[in-house]
């Protein structure tokens, strides 16, 4: 009888071990679940030469007004991110072949955009600005009447522009628009006087001149909205993203990044 009793005690400690860890095994996938998108890493595409919004230092770290807003954002929510310079006329596709997760980096809202991807509410307003060399006879006039070599980044919300209501009117010939893989090499180009002026992003633009023999001729209103651009297949991540910005913009950060960054 000792011994059966034994047995019975053995089984019964075992049943409840075993009971045990199945308790601690499915704890874990409970929680991640509940987390969600949260949980995941994520790869942020930026331009690497976007100041103020993104770009990477001289120490090779991303930073900038909308890389403190993700790592903000992914920090609230808790998500694990890094952040990818792409080129910009690629990004697009690169978020496409799933190489990045989603693009955090002033990229405009546009209805030929939005058909490929989704986009946040909006975060911030530009308008596009336009420069020249110091000394110049180039007004602002000759530039909106197509009469100049301008220069702007490929892919842009600029080029876009110009070739809407320059050279699709018939005020400017397609050759005088130069386009760059980023807008400091077109404002290296203006300096050396290979083209005669450059319009790109006003925040942006006046950050890449500045200590140069370059001076702002005017402002095209354009009134561009920014978002957050995602795959069309995330609609979670876009939510979580929506909220994160709402709580961004209602929390002291969001001033303080403005601060910061002489918005």
């Amino acid at each position: 009888m000792a011994r059966s009793y034994s047995v019975i005690a053995v089984i019964v400690l075992l049943v409840l071990l075993l009971a045990g860890a199945g308790c601690t095994g499915s704890s874990s996938p409970s929680s991640q679940s509940a987390a969600g998108v949260q949980q995941k890493s994520y790869i942020v595409g930026i331009d690497g030469q976007y100041q103020p919004f993104s770009f990477v230092d001289s120490s090779g770290t991303a930073t900038g007004f909308d890389v403190d807003a993700m790592r903000w954002i992914a920090q609230k929510k808790g998500m694990k991110i890094t952040f990818q310079p792409t080129a910009w006329d690629g990004i697009i596709p690169a978020l496409q072949a799933n190489k990045i997760d989603l693009i955090y980096a002033g990229m405009t809202i546009t209805p030929e955009r939005a058909e490929q991807v989704n986009f946040s509410t909006p975060y911030w307003i530009v308008n596009q600005d336009v420069v020249a060399r110091n000394g110049t006879a180039t007004t602002l006039s000759d530039v909106l009447a197509g009469k100049v070599i301008i220069g702007t980044q490929s892919g842009c919300t600029a080029a876009m522009w110009i070739e809407k209501n320059l050279i699709e009117s018939g005020k400017m010939p397609k050759e005088n628009l130069k386009l760059y893989d980023n807008t400091p090499l077109a404002v290296n180009d203006l300096e050396a006087g290979r083209i005669d002026a450059v319009m790109y992003d006003d925040h942006v633009l006046k950050e890449i001149i500045q200590g140069k023999n370059l001076h702002i001729l005017g402002n095209v209103e354009t009134k561009e909205e920014f978002g957050i651009a995602v795959r069309k297949s995330d609609p979670e991540l876009l939510a979580v993203l929506n909220d994160g910005l709402a709580q961004l913009k209602n929390d002291p950060y969001w001033q303080e990044l403005v601060v910061k960054y002489k918005m």
